[in-house]
């Protein structure tokens, strides 16, 4: 048996090789893997001997060869083959071990030049990978140092590779390919070329968008349905899925998710990191419903849960502190479909264990501080399908601060007050449009969403405080776009609001500024919008 063997990660292979010497496989290889596998003392041969053509153009041209690329692709079962293979002298190559050169890496890094991009181009890997992988009944193909371990495994104890276990590493490889020519086409893509300064030094500008979209996932698992019973759905997650993201995350206990389970799941999670402080997040159908900050993980959902009881039953929770035995023992009280947190104590957990359908998911935070979006557990991009479609846009990661409020009216908002506009134009941002959000003393007071009409969430919003017995006296408004007219801004007021923040931009703005001063209350213009659709 014959393994060729060259590696640009060169983790685990020494190791690798040693052990495919030791079952007596004949070793091939090239460049730098062999001299490093010459140099730990294994008997290696140089493809160059093999091909008896040297490598050149600066390693450009190595495995490109018919003694290569025949011994990976003839069919033992075919006499006319090997008698092909006799007559040109080449021997058949049953383990091919090829990872291929950084790209990705390189073109992650600030300053990387269009020519180091060019050079990292591998060319002779992915051919010598496709061919292997193409013959994979007689040839097993490796393209990451994880599947090592189970191929020796099948190698010290049957002397050769099942059936199944060759053609899970031929689909493993043929996906490699495809990631790498993806990361390929979007960098090249994207690149903006300035052919005054095309030079060995050039750093190209990118742009945001590129000239074709090359979106790689994998796949997690298939879901019982979508999001209807006839519907079927499968769960899939980025090649590089960002930390702290939802599909990061462990599940604990509990039945399995579903699609609907997922998706709202992911409003509540995306929710509760925009938190510094103890926060909980409830949703129900995307939404929402409550959403709260305190002291602790008990006092969060207490308030969180007071804004609508109604909604709440069978929702989705998410809180960005661990969940202690108290919170627990509250929550176990209601009907709860997912709950999520970075953490569970063990107290949590026992109290737990007497509802074994609920679904736990622990889920690591990203690091404070990342200087990326993909550092800070956020998307960069988001993606909507229409028909035969894909609408790309940059995400909506906008962070308000207190330095581009602007206040509009007579009236100024009190420290108090301008603490809970933050708070609800953070709620605003998750809440689908249009939107309208209460807010009071860190909690949500009253959430009106997707409506036609501003007017109607206004309204919606009020009638929720009423069924759930909260005075929305003393409340401060958040509304995701302006109030084209005054009418939703008087809804409000009328319902007890004394502080309201909405972007601004509107034709009739004085005319609502006036209104506001009229009814005597404040208003601050956050100058961005928050449409979420």
């Amino acid at each position: 048996m014959n393994a060729l063997l060259s590696v640009s990660d060169k983790t685990g292979i020494v190791d690798f090789a040693k052990a495919l010497h030791a079952l007596g496989i004949r070793l091939l290889s090239t460049g730098g893997t062999a001299q490093l596998l010459a140099k730990e003392g294994l008997p290696v041969t140089e493809v160059a001997e093999v091909t008896q053509f040297p490598e050149m153009l600066d390693g450009r041209v190595k495995t490109l060869h018919p003694k290569v690329h025949g011994g990976l692709l003839a069919r033992r079962e075919l006499p006319e083959h090997m008698a092909a293979l006799k007559e040109h002298g080449i021997d058949t190559i049953d383990l091919l071990v090829v990872n291929l050169y950084p790209f990705e890496s390189t073109v992650a890094k600030a300053g990387c030049t269009l020519a180091d991009a060019i050079e990292n181009i591998d060319i002779g890997g992915p051919a010598m990978v496709r061919s292997a992988a193409k013959n994979w009944k007689d040839v097993g193909v490796l393209t990451d140092a994880s599947q090592y371990p189970a191929v020796l495994e099948e190698l010290q104890a049957n002397g050769k590779l099942s059936d199944k276990l060759r053609f899970t590493l031929s689909v493993a490889a043929f996906n490699r390919i495809a990631q790498y020519d993806g990361a390929i086409s979007d960098y090249l893509s994207s690149v903006t070329l300035e052919e005054e300064k095309l030079s060995e030094t050039y750093v190209p500008q990118r742009t945001l968008f590129a000239g074709q979209s090359n979106g790689i996932f994998t796949k997690v698992q298939d879901l019982r349905y979508g999001e209807n019973s006839h519907q079927q759905a499968a769960l899939y997650r980025d090649l590089h899925p960002a930390p702290g993201s939802l599909v990061t995350g462990v599940q604990l206990q509990g039945k399995e998710l579903s699609y609907n389970n997922i998706a709202d799941a992911d409003a509540a999670w995306e929710c509760v990191k925009g938190f510094d402080v103890p926060a909980c997040v409830i949703v129900k159908h995307a939404n929402p419903c409550g959403v709260a900050v305190a002291l602790d993980a008990l006092s969060a959902y207490t308030k969180a849960f007071q804004t609508d009881p109604t909604s709440a039953f069978g929702g989705i929770i998410a809180f960005n502190r661990a969940v202690d035995g108290a919170a627990a023992t509250q929550i176990s009280k209601q009907f709860v479909e997912v709950l999520m947190a970075p953490d569970f104590t063990a107290e949590a957990l026992e109290v737990f264990k007497a509802k074994a359908n609920v679904r736990l998911l622990k889920i690591a935070l990203p690091a404070h501080g990342g200087r990326t979006d993909w550092e800070r557990g956020r998307n960069a991009m988001d993606a909507k399908r229409i028909g035969s479609g894909l609408l790309l846009q940059t995400a909506d990661n906008h962070e308000l601060s207190l330095m581009e409020l602007r206040v509009v009216t007579k009236k100024q908002p009190t420290l108090e007050e301008m603490e809970d506009l933050l708070f609800a134009w953070k709620v605003a941002k998750y809440v689908k449009s249009n939107a309208i959000v209460f807010c009071k003393g860190g909690m949500t007071m009253g959430v009106g969403a997707g409506q036609m009409s501003r007017l109607d969430s206004a309204r919606i919003a009020s009638i929720k405080a009423q069924h759930a017995n909260l005075s929305l006296v003393g409340t401060v408004v958040a509304s995701d776009a302006f109030f084209p007219f005054r009418d939703g801004l008087d809804v409000v007021v009328d319902a007890g609001a004394t502080c309201v923040i909405q972007p601004g931009g509107s034709m009739r703005d004085q005319e609502v500024i006036d209104a506001a001063d009229e009814r005597g209350v404040a208003m601050v213009f956050s100058g961005v919008r928050h449409f979420r659709h």
